[in-house]
């Protein structure tokens, strides 16, 4: 089962379950307050004093069947080659879970994306299913990643795809959904057609005088 949700409502249902063994995977330096365990391709445990902290050095996730009593993705599948294993091996370690990832146009916006993510996903409402295809550029990108953080405080629904999941995540790869035949959208493009229209709006306003 995967619906819909907010990291708002994972929060609160984290908060009334204490005694959960809740993991945070690919958490980063931004690790999620109930998490007892975090892990990560990189060695974070000397910043991660109060947790418990496992370094990932292989694809095969090393956690036992059922483990946890929740775990957390967020930000973290559209960077794996292999995603299909990598939501097995979730699957396997938890019966329940959040998934955080970015919409194609938040995905699209930022610059570091560029490189770093190989994946992009839709979800269909109608179907309760994540859609994964190879990621295409359509925007050229134009903030930072701090902007974006900034923009989400805002724009988070446009930006953020949030989902909870019971025993079983459910996801297709459709590779139509690269969409390689539209084309490119350039940032000068883009500001060509902002001051065009600044200019226009400005003198209308002189003629009306």
């Amino acid at each position: 089962m995967l619906r819909r949700t907010s990291i708002n409502f994972i929060n609160k249902k984290l908060k009334a379950n204490p005694s959960w063994n809740v993991l945070d995977i690919g958490c980063g330096y931004s690790a999620n307050q109930y998490a007892k365990v975090v892990a990560d391709v990189q060695d974070l445990s000397d910043f991660y004093k109060d947790k418990k902290f496992i370094k990932i050095t292989d694809k095969k996730l090393s956690f036992k069947e059922n483990e946890f009593d929740f775990v957390i993705t967020s930000h973290v599948i559209e960077h794996v080659e292999d995603f299909q294993f990598f939501m097995q091996e979730i699957e396997r370690i938890s019966k329940q879970g959040y998934i955080e990832l970015p919409t194609r146009l938040g995905d699209n916006l930022v610059f570091e994306n560029l490189r770093d993510h190989i994946w992009w996903f839709k979800y269909d409402d109608e179907l309760n299913l994540l859609i994964a295809s190879k990621k295409n550029q359509i925007l050229e990108p134009f903030v930072s990643v701090s902007t974006a953080k900034k923009l989400e405080s805002i724009f988070r629904e446009s930006l953020v795809l949030e989902l909870f999941w019971e025993n079983k995540i459910d996801f297709k790869i459709d590779n139509n959904l690269e969409m390689k035949s539209i084309s490119k959208i350039s940032f000068v493009l883009l500001i060509k057609k902002y001051f065009s229209k600044k200019i226009r709006k400005f003198f209308s306003k002189l003629k009306i005088k």
